[in-house]
């Protein structure tokens, strides 16, 4: 039996040499046993081998994916994380594709390792907080965190990137890092009780904090899944937190009476600035591959609005609803059914563009329930805002919106049905129905019953 010791727990050179020596040897997997430090991990295992780095001739070629894997998992805190690597490389050189194989049991163990590496990372640089003490040399931040994983090491390019101008310390139940403004260096493990409690700054930043919470969009299971509360000991602004969500439903009825009366005084600053934090949503993916958002516009005191599924290509280039193709069809049919466009309001239910890239072309993706759900608090906010007396729903995606439920176009179109907020809503196709049929009399059929569609919307109004 080998036993194997390596310096650190996240040491992913020695691990490497060691592995290569180990391959030059012809050693299975099942006969290396690995430890960290003087720490034995197996009572039978005998006494540690010392290897060193072997020979050039010994080298040979992995899979860059498996070298990425390697040096993520090596950070985990599982401690068969040593063997479980070498189990797979053994078998790359039998089976140089099986790093592919995301079916494979081993694959898919360190995968998820991996994984929980990289959220363990996530939440060091976002949960993290500074607190300013003084020493010798005038200010220091010092700060305390406890991951889950061996990450601090490979954590510290990032805060040195960050917060290169000022002095700090990161103390961690296993190491601590101390950054002085040119180099950074290294010390032993410390405890809760060696980082500061709080500073003058916090008060500040609680009160901005305060300040910029929005009610509205308080979801506490995916907060809390995205923030766990083992982290909040260690942050200032979530001491706030309970009493916040507490007032919550006040402030948002306090905030939508605000915007009411400013739309009802013919100002369009409210709208003005629901536009503007829509610029830099993110409640879901689509923002990530999207050109911008696409908002909507047109009147913000029309009593008809119209809402479509999302942004096309053009739309998402140019910022604004409707402008491509199935734009120009919805134009025409407004002018042919007695509508003034210019005194409409017309958006999407999903604000970003859904797309798969072919080639140089991007293909439109429906938007899945997800995506809808996510975007449908800015539907409900522009309603509020709009107060429009009839709202048309242009195909499946935007009638799930408005209602909350999956909808059949065939049986439900031409209906008028009340909302929530006292108007109607009508449901047709979208603009872009017409302009995939395949045969020139459908489309001259489908066509008229669109614009006679959006007539019995118009008549609505009376």
């Amino acid at each position: 039996m080998r036993v194997v010791t390596l310096p650190r727990p996240d040491d992913f050179d020695a691990w490497r040499d060691a592995a290569r020596g180990l391959i030059a040897d012809q050693v299975p997997a099942d006969e290396v046993v690995w430890q960290v430090g003087d720490v034995p991990t197996d009572l039978f295992a005998g006494e540690a081998v010392a290897h060193a780095p072997p020979p050039p001739s010994s080298a040979f070629s992995v899979p860059r994916p498996f070298i990425d894997l390697a040096r993520t998992v090596v950070q985990a805190s599982e401690p068969e994380r040593f063997c479980l690597l070498y189990t797979l490389l053994t078998r790359l050189r039998r089976e140089p594709g099986l790093i592919e194989d995301r079916a494979d049991p081993l694959v898919r163990r360190l995968d998820t390792l991996a994984k929980g590496v990289r959220r363990d990372m996530h939440k060091m640089r976002a949960f993290l907080r500074f607190r300013e003490v003084q020493d010798a040399e005038g200010a220091r931040f010092v700060a305390w965190f406890e991951p889950e994983n061996h990450i601090v090491r490979a954590n510290a390019a990032f805060f040195v990137n960050r917060f290169a101008s000022m002095r700090w310390s990161i103390l961690t139940p296993e190491v601590s890092l101390h950054w002085d403004g040119k180099a950074l260096s290294e010390g032993p493990g410390a405890t809760r009780a060696d980082a500061p409690d709080g500073d003058p700054v916090e008060e500040v930043w609680k009160t901005y904090y305060a300040n910029i919470f929005n009610p509205a969009r308080v979801k506490i299971g995916a907060m809390l899944k995205e923030m766990p509360r083992k982290y909040w000991k260690n942050m200032p602004e979530t001491q706030l937190v309970p009493q916040l969500i507490a007032g919550a439903q006040a402030r948002e009825s306090r905030m939508i009476e605000t915007a009411r009366t400013e739309i009802g005084g013919n100002s369009l600053a409210a709208w003005e600035a629901l536009r503007d934090e829509a610029a830099a949503c993110t409640r879901c993916h689509l923002y990530k591959h999207a050109t911008q958002t696409v908002f909507g516009e047109g009147s913000v005191d029309s009593t008809m609005m119209f809402v479509g599924e999302q942004p096309g290509d053009n739309e998402d280039l140019a910022g604004k609803p409707f402008i491509g193709p199935a734009g120009q069809v919805f134009d025409r049919a407004l002018a042919e059914a007695g509508i003034d466009r210019s005194r409409a309001y017309v958006t999407n239910a999903v604000k970003h563009f859904k797309f798969e890239q072919r080639g140089k072309r991007r293909i439109h993706s429906k938007p899945g329930a997800g995506e809808i759900d996510a975007c449908r608090w800015w539907i409900e906010q522009e309603r509020m805002l709009v107060q429009p007396q009839v709202t048309v729903a242009l195909g499946a995606t935007a009638a799930r919106s408005l209602l909350g439920r999956v909808v059949t176009i065939g049986r439900e179109r031409g209906r008028p049905m009340p909302l929530a907020d006292g108007g109607q809503a009508l449901i047709t196709v979208h603009p872009s129905f017409l302009l995939r049929l395949p045969d020139e009399e459908a489309k001259r059929v489908e066509y008229t019953r669109f614009v006679e569609d959006l007539k019995a919307a118009h008549a609505l109004l009376a």
